[in-house]
């Protein structure tokens, strides 16, 4: 669109509250990713036993990719959400649509109307015909 519309204020807080949360989600999948693939590598010694270490890795994976699952039907819902809005606040293509349709009903109605003369026509004649075929035959 060359032009931009002006949105009311709750509409444009609407908007930046969409932003914020998309934001939020792909960082909060981005740093849970991250902190996955850190938590694969395999470390140095440490005082914590291998076994106890791997469980703690274990849940942590755990947690991380809840994490991330959270995050991705989080930004499924906002793209619901921006669908909906779009949907009840889309007035101009809305009004758009109802006019292209007025306008086909329009000519559909006149197509009709044109054909309905037509028809009237025609059996006007037909019917002007008969009764001279009528008459004639009546008093011969």
């Amino acid at each position: 669109m060359a032009t931009q519309r002006v949105l009311p204020q709750s509409k444009e807080t609407l908007l930046q509250n969409y932003n914020k949360r998309l934001k939020d989600d792909i960082k909060s999948i981005m740093d849970n990713f991250t902190e996955i693939i850190k938590t694969a590598k395999i470390e140095e010694e440490t005082q914590v036993s291998r076994p106890a270490q791997a469980e703690q890795d274990h849940y942590e994976m755990h947690v991380r990719a809840a994490n991330i699952v959270r995050a991705g039907e989080s930004l499924m819902k906002l793209v619901s959400d921006l669908k909906q809005f779009l949907i009840l606040n889309d007035f101009p293509s809305v009004n758009d649509a109802i006019s292209l349709q007025n306008q086909q009903l329009r000519s559909l109605q006149e197509e009709c109307d044109k054909k309905l003369m037509s028809l009237r026509d025609e059996i006007a004649v037909d019917l002007y015909e008969l009764e001279e075929e009528y008459y004639s035959s009546r008093y011969k």
